[in-house]
């Protein structure tokens, strides 16, 4: 019966391991995407304040 405790215990901790470990990489990977989606869409508000700005000053008589 011991043996089969333990065998539980070895069982269920392998298998948070294995969800805990998928479930990190998830998170970092869902985390850099997010991180280079938000410097790509500051890079693409920037682009289009200075073109529109550029713009302005060529309208203005």
């Amino acid at each position: 019966m011991f043996w089969k405790i333990v065998g539980a215990l070895i069982i269920a901790w392998l298998a948070f391991m294995v969800i805990g470990s998928v479930v990190g990489f998830l998170f970092k990977a869902v985390l850099w995407i997010a991180v280079i989606g938000g410097v790509g869409f500051l890079g693409a508000a920037a682009y289009n304040a200075i073109k529109n700005n550029k713009e302005r000053k060529q309208l203005r008589p």
